[in-house]
């Protein structure tokens, strides 16, 4: 009877234990399809950004958080490298990114914020997209910024 008793508690704590698993499982997947939020942290100003669900921005989120040194390039974004390369997986051969968009572009294996409008490109991989004011991007020159993952 211990024995039966035993298995059947056992049972229990296994249903419990993927009952727990699956309903992790499920609110992953509900954050990824929503997009995940990340702060981009310059010069004490917070810049809100949904990462797209792609390879590359899941693998731009396992980054995070991430201290970097943004340079200006061509007056149009702020570039900085990466400390790993990204998978672009499914990822199309380019995109023709817009104001606010995070992008990776492959042949530098660099992240880019474009803050001016720029023409389509091959190599670029859009991650996300910034939300509000990019002002704090229009500056020559090179910033200080931290990006991880967005806290309530």
């Amino acid at each position: 009877m211990a024995a039966i008793a035993f298995a059947g508690a056992c049972s229990e704590r296994t249903a419990s234990s993927i009952a727990a698993v699956q309903g992790r499982a499920a609110a992953a997947t509900a954050s990824a399809e929503q997009g995940m939020k990340v702060t981009i942290i310059i010069n004490d100003r917070q810049l809100i950004a949904t990462l797209d669900d792609s390879a590359a921005s899941r693998g731009f989120a396992a980054l995070l958080p991430l201290d970097l040194t943004l340079s200006d390039y061509h007056r149009t974004e702020k570039i900085a490298d990466l400390p790993a390369r990204l998978s672009t997986t499914g990822a199309p051969d380019g995109i023709d990114p817009a104001v606010g968009d995070i992008a990776y572009y492959v042949p530098w294996g660099n992240l880019a914020i474009f803050y001016r409008d720029f023409g389509y490109s091959k190599g670029l991989v859009r991650l996300g997209r910034v939300e509000g004011d990019l002002g704090v991007l229009d500056t020559s020159g090179t910033v200080s910024a931290r990006i991880e993952r967005f806290k309530e």
